[in-house]
């Protein structure tokens, strides 16, 4: 999608140009304008119930030249807001990614867990990390990206690309409550939708036989193609009732699915929560919060670069609230693959 360029009001310095009169005495002249050239050019992206009026508080720099939409390239622009919630930072990831420019979310959407990793809780945070970055303090910070590769399709024909997280993905019951989720009006979503989502959810979900198996070294990605099963060793075989493949702590709004996880060491984090009765699971979800989870017995946890996950029949993955594709799949880091405005 082309972007429409949008030029801000140039900033611009009077000066006084006086010349001599008959007598050789100088004489007012009315002031003329110099105009400066921008020295930014930025670009907004707008998420779903976002509109440039969200972009008006940016616009206080007559320096910025500012376009609506994505570049089609890299030297069309210095930097990108993008206004909207982890879904729709999660369907331009791999445009964000090709261009390599700095990205500066702005949370409006109706899940914003990416940018509270990120630090930016509001609207607020956001223009403070701008107004900082527009006056030269370099607060820019490289990020990991996780990257899930579909094995394979249902159909047994070719895998779809691979598709970037910025959060955490899913398989199992985390699939099946996003799914609902995603049924439910946007401002519901936003407030509460997940927990409205998982207990019906957590009644009709049944554990799924999966099967997750990690790269020994953890500091290297496979030396094999897809289709092999050489340096693979299995960290996991159990009916479980989820699996979560985290690159931040984040997700749901505001579950600690993987309280260990770092933005920018290289790691997933696996959190697998095996068997466990609807009414037990009901009663200890809470934890998930503060990530006490991870003490229950039923729950694993461990990290890893590269995990490939087969199921006994094919189940949804989701990412970042979206669905993605089904399984088989392998999920790995993209290290420092996104530079992101910070505080």
């Amino acid at each position: 999608m082309g972007a429409t360029e949008v030029k801000s009001k140039p900033k611009v310095r009077s000066a006084e140009l006086r010349s001599a009169d008959s007598r050789g005495r100088l004489s007012p002249q009315k002031p003329f304008l110099l105009r400066s050239p921008p020295h930014m050019r930025a670009a907004a992206i707008f998420g779903l119930g976002c509109s440039p009026k969200d972009l008006k508080p940016f616009q206080s720099d007559p320096g910025v030249e500012w376009r609506m939409g994505t570049p089609s390239s890299a030297d069309q622009a210095d930097v990108i807001l993008l206004f909207g919630g982890d879904g729709t930072i999660h369907r331009h990831l791999g445009q964000l990614v090709r261009l390599g420019l700095p990205v500066l979310l702005v949370p409006a959407g109706s899940g914003n867990d990416f940018a509270r990793a990120l630090g930016l809780r509001r609207v607020r945070d956001s223009l403070v990390a701008w107004r900082k970055f527009c006056a030269g303090a370099g607060n820019l910070r490289s990020i990991d990206l996780g990257v899930i590769s579909a094995m394979e399709n249902a159909g047994g024909g070719p895998a779809p690309h691979d598709r970037y997280f910025c959060s955490v993905a899913g398989v199992g019951l985390d699939a099946d409550v996003a799914r609902r989720a995603n049924r439910l009006p946007r401002w519901l979503r936003g407030h509460g939708g997940y927990l409205l989502s998982l207990a019906p959810a957590i009644f009709s979900f049944a554990p799924v036989a999966m099967k997750i198996l990690t790269v020994e070294n953890r500091n290297e990605t496979p030396l094999v193609s897809r289709d092999q099963n050489s340096d693979w060793s299995t960290r996991s075989h159990q009916p479980a009732l989820l699996a979560a493949f985290a690159n931040t702590p984040l997700y749901g709004g505001g579950m600690q699915i993987a309280p260990l996880a770092q933005i920018d060491d290289g790691l997933l984090d696996v959190c697998v929560v095996g068997a466990v009765a609807p009414f037990r699971l009901l009663r200890l979800f809470p934890s998930v919060y503060s990530g006490k989870h991870l003490k229950i017995r039923e729950v694993s946890y461990f990290q890893a670069t590269w995990v490939r996950v087969e199921t006994e029949h094919l189940v949804d993955v989701y990412a970042d609230g979206e669905y993605v594709c089904r399984t088989p799949i392998e999920v790995s880091v993209h290290r420092a693959a996104l530079k992101v405005v910070t505080l």
